[in-house]
């Protein structure tokens, strides 16, 4: 197995990533070769739709040169640093304490997802959401940014944030998002219950359907000229928030 400059594992060849899958591998993405069609190839792809991997196409040229003299056969699967959770294991975690969970709404850059990690670790978040699509997905460069976290973070992946959010809330978690142009500041607002937090992607903040659903919207006050902040700083103020507030409540952090 190669790996990527980038710290994607590299699976090639399609009885070693039929085997990756049939062994629940945590695989980010598979790429496929334009043009390329078998029976067995198939065979691969409807196993990897059944797990819900997103499957992208691309030049044979570009899996060329990720698989470097691996013969690859049409086809490479980007493999994850470390296997990915359900949200009813974040869940389990935290009894019989209050689940704290943060969920990330298309973020992108691995070293904001790793120092998001990195901040859950320290706050004692039970566990981190992200999205299959359109998101970073936990590969070595993820692992290098969280230094360490991502070993002690649970972490899941989901197909749909809205649904998600959605199940949290029946039950009884209170899904705050954050927002530059909420009406709340985020310190005025209750986060000592069991508590999502929302964070935005670095482009476009929260999508509208994420928004919609979120119980709450907060927002980071902004005296400079900055519009906002980046995604991991903004998550580490609302974090340790929970903390601040779960401690004034308890009069200690809850254990993890």
């Amino acid at each position: 197995m190669a790996e990527r400059a980038d710290g994607d594992n590299i699976i090639a060849g399609r009885h070693p990533v039929k085997e990756a899958l049939a062994a629940n591998r945590p695989i980010n993405r598979l790429l496929v070769a334009k043009g390329a069609g078998s029976a067995a190839l198939q065979e691969i792809l409807n196993l990897a739709r059944e797990r819900g991997i997103p499957v992208q196409y691309v030049e044979r040229a570009h899996l060329n040169g990720l698989a470097k003299n691996i013969p690859h056969q049409g086809i490479v699967a980007l493999a994850g640093a470390r296997e990915y959770v359900s949200v009813d294991d974040i869940l389990a975690a935290a009894y019989p304490a209050d689940p704290f969970v943060i969920l990330l709404n298309e973020i992108n850059d691995p070293h904001n997802l790793g120092a998001i990690l990195r901040t859950a670790d320290a706050a004692g978040a039970h566990g981190v959401i992200i999205t299959r699509h359109r998101s970073a997905a936990l590969t070595a460069a993820v692992a290098k940014a969280s230094c360490g976290a991502l070993e002690y973070v649970r972490v899941a992946r989901v197909a749909n944030l809205a649904r998600t959010i959605t199940y949290l809330q029946e039950r009884g978690l209170w899904v705050v998002g954050a927002s530059g142009d909420a009406e709340d500041v985020y310190w005025d607002v209750r986060l000592d219950g069991p508590i999502a937090l929302v964070i935005g992607g670095e482009d476009r903040g929260l999508g509208r359907l994420v928004r919609e659903k979120c119980d709450q919207l907060v927002r980071l006050p902004m005296a400079g000229r900055v519009g906002s902040l980046n995604a991991s700083v903004a998550a580490a103020l609302l974090a340790y928030e929970v903390v601040r507030q779960r401690r004034r409540v308890h009069g200690r952090v809850p254990d993890r």
